[in-house]
């Protein structure tokens, strides 16, 4: 019965689409995480007679035919692109990017990645690196007797001394934008690879080009909705017990054939 492979199908479908919900849930709590969803698509068809086939000798055509479905597949898992909360932590090296944009790390193999992740910290140099040490690009290096930090919303960084009253110009962040940032790849960390479906990267100045800006002493928050999640969540619970309720049934019709005396 074909059933049987139907509703294994359901079931591994709604297996991902739990594991995508549980992936959400253990990321509410990190910062600039979205949300990602599970979406599926119908199979093949199988054609036992087609729509609009000749039924008979007068050249009646079937108005509809019948058509077998074999079940469900993974189309993709999607980021559902917002913007989160921001969080006040009061660090000076803590940004937030409000609105389009991510910032351009590089990597110990010396290609880039790409993270709205701004809980930046600084190393042994002086150097401005993310959480786990990636330098962030341009590289600005911190002077050991700076006083404080100054980061303007247009990214420009400033430094400011005892002996000086005005700060001291170190640079400029630049954001990065990409015309697909659906089709970026995830490797963790909170960090992106450009891949062909996302493009490659567009560097602006934050604030210019429809560029986001930056909020110093802030993070962003994750987008996951927790109730939204748990409601899919009794969803895919439901559906996956329904699925198993067909092999279930199915199997109770092949014990019925089997015992036919």
């Amino acid at each position: 019965m074909r059933a049987l492979k139907i509703a294994a199908t359901g079931m591994t479908a709604q297996q991902m689409r739990v594991e995508t919900i549980s992936n959400n849930l253990a990321n509410m709590n990190t910062t600039g995480y979205n949300a990602r969803r599970a979406e599926f698509a119908d199979l093949h068809y199988q054609q036992v007679a087609r729509a609009g086939a000749v039924n008979a000798n007068d050249g009646t055509v079937l108005p509809t035919g019948i058509q077998l479905g074999l079940g469900v597949r993974p189309a993709a898992v999607t980021v559902q692109l917002s913007q989160g909360a921001l969080s006040a932590t009061g660090s000076d090296l803590d940004i937030a990017i409000e609105g389009r944009g991510y910032l351009e790390v590089t990597l110990p193999n010396g290609q880039s990645g790409f993270t709205r992740d701004g809980s930046l910290k600084r190393s042994a140099e002086g150097l401005i690196v993310t959480s786990d040490g990636f330098a962030v690009a341009p590289e600005i290096t911190i002077p050991d007797d700076a006083r404080s930090i100054s980061i303007n919303p247009a990214g420009e960084v400033y430094v400011y001394f005892d002996d000086a009253p005005e700060g001291q110009l170190l640079g400029e962040f630049t954001l990065a934008s990409f015309s697909n940032a659906k089709g970026l790849e995830a490797i963790g960390s909170n960090l992106f690879k450009e891949t062909e479906a996302s493009g490659a990267p567009v560097a602006g100045a934050p604030g210019e080009d429809g560029m986001g800006t930056l909020r110093q002493g802030y993070l962003e928050d994750s987008s996951v909705d927790a109730v939204r999640e748990v409601t899919e969540l009794i969803e895919a619970q439901r559906g996956y017990e329904m699925n198993a309720k067909v092999i279930s049934a199915v199997d109770q019709m092949m014990g019925a054939t089997t015992q036919v005396r």
